[in-house]
Formats: structure tokens, C-alpha cells, sequence
């Protein structure tokens, strides 16, 4: 009985010490995080101010910023995590101003596709598209804080003590670099954090911790191992998708590929 309670404290002092230190690991300065987010803008839009609001065929949703964050019309979900929101909330939080009609609270203000294109030059497209320019620094700020929160979730939802440390030995392997860093910033906005039921199909799942999983931990090369795992993963979620998906997801395919290729290069 007492090896069995020296082993729960050793764990338990374990992930304490892993707690305290990852605070230290994903710290960036400002020109670190503005390098990693002009990355994820280019993965994003390539570029073009004019793609920071976007509504994709096939999509239910509004995309929005240089991260893409998803925006829901009211009374509708998906398989993907809504994060437009937060994001409002956190440059709520920044003291960030904010047109008068838009709150963590409002749904997308368009129903369809064809209403956001029809809405291209009114008020409020244009309030949006001003608000995501002037707060590229704060969007950057809020997908490090999304990543920083997104481990304590990912852990939290594995049952065995064995798969936890695994999964936490892979994301600090990978925030030993920046290049390591912008892989799972750019990751976990890109495809998110793989915990959510809904995230699935047949069942599996692609997100981060899907990612983090799959990584053997057992060569040099971290950032390598990421990209091949999230290869691998992004490859299934295409042949497990619904058919009524599947030919427009195997369009999207080799884009996301070429996307995770740029984790191998360096910054």
C-alpha cells in the first residue's frame, strides 16, 4: 500500500513540475509571434487582406481573421468547434474596441453563403474587416493562448496515466523550437484540438492530440515526426468522411498537405 501512494505522489509531483513548466516553454516575444502568425496568415489566405472574411463553398460557416476562426448563423452547429467568439471575447478582454453591434455573444449575421456574399459592401462587413486588420497582434496573442489551453484538454480527456505523459512529452518536444511552436499554433487552429465528440468521423478523430499521439518519440527529429503523424491523419479523415464529403475533402486534400509541409522548413 505504500509503494502504491509513493507512485500516485511521483505522479502527481510530476505533472505538477510539468504545469509549472509550461508556462516557460510557449513564451514568445512580440517579433516571435508576429513570425509565426504572418505564417499562419499566409497558410490562411495567402496574403490576401481580402480573404480575412471568408465563406467557404460547402461550409455552414463564416471564417474570419488571419486564423480562419469559425462563426456559426444562430441556431446552428457542426463537427467543428465554433472560435470566433473567443476570439472576441479575448480582444474584449485586450480592451479592444469593438463595433457597437458585436459581442462574444452574437451569432454569425449571415445565414448562408449566398447572404454573406450578397452583404460584401454593408456596414458590417466593413466594421469586420477593419477590426481584423488593426488586431493582427492580438490574433496571434489569443492562437498562442488557444494552444497553452488546448494541452490541459487534450490531457484531460485521456484516461491512462502512460497516454497522457506520452502526449505531453511530444507537445514539449515539439515547444523546445519555433519552428516546433508555429507547427502546433498553426495545427491546432488549422485542424483543432481533436477532443470534441464531434470531431470524429467513423470515430477517429485528426486533431492535435490525434497528432500527438501518433508520434513515436523516438528520433531527433520532432518536428518531422509531427508532420508526418498529421499527414497521416489528415489522409484518413478523407477516406473516413461521409460520402456526400469525401470527393470535396480529397480536393482539399493536397492543400492541407502542402500546408503541413511547411512545418518541416524552417522559419
Amino acid at each position: 500500500m505504500q509503494n502504491r501512494y509513493t507512485v500516485i505522489l511521483v505522479i502527481l509531483s510530476l505533472f505538477a513540475s510539468m504545469r509549472a513548466a509550461s508556462a516557460a516553454y510557449i513564451r514568445l516575444t512580440p517579433a516571435e509571434a508576429e513570425q509565426i502568425g504572418y505564417k499562419i496568415w499566409l497558410n490562411e489566405t495567402g496574403g490576401n487582406p481580402a480573404y480575412l472574411i471568408a465563406w467557404n463553398h460547402g461550409e455552414s460557416f463564416a471564417s474570419l481573421g488571419i486564423g480562419h476562426f469559425i462563426w456559426y448563423p444562430a441556431g446552428q452547429r457542426g463537427p467543428f468547434q465554433e472560435s470566433f467568439p473567443e476570439l472576441v471575447q479575448f480582444l474584449q478582454n485586450q480592451r479592444v474596441p469593438l463595433p457597437g453591434w458585436l459581442s462574444p455573444m452574437t451569432p454569425c449575421l449571415w445565414a448562408a453563403r449566398e447572404e454573406f456574399l450578397q452583404a460584401q459592401n454593408s456596414r458590417e462587413m466593413q466594421d469586420l474587416r477593419f477590426l481584423l486588420t488593426q488586431t493582427t497582434a492580438q490574433q496571434v496573442q489569443f492562437m498562442i493562448q488557444r494552444l497553452e489551453n488546448s494541452l490541459s484538454m487534450i490531457l484531460a480527456s485521456l484516461a491512462a496515466e502512460a497516454e497522457r505523459y506520452h502526449v505531453y512529452q511530444q507537445f514539449y518536444r515539439m515547444a523546445e523550437t519555433l519552428q516546433g511552436i508555429y507547427a502546433l499554433t498553426d495545427y491546432v487552429n488549422f485542424k483543432g484540438e481533436g477532443v470534441a465528440a464531434t470531431e470524429r468521423y467513423q470515430g477517429q478523430g485528426w486533431g492535435l492530440l490525434q497528432v500527438l499521439q501518433s508520434m513515436p518519440g523516438t528520433t531527433p527529429d520532432a518536428v518531422g515526426e509531427f508532420a508526418d503523424a498529421a499527414e497521416f491523419m489528415l489522409t484518413r479523415r478523407v477516406q473516413n468522411a461521409p460520402v456526400e464529403r469525401q470527393e470535396q475533402e480529397a480536393r482539399w486534400l493536397p492543400g492541407w498537405i502542402a500546408r503541413i509541409n511547411t512545418y518541416r522548413r524552417a522559419l
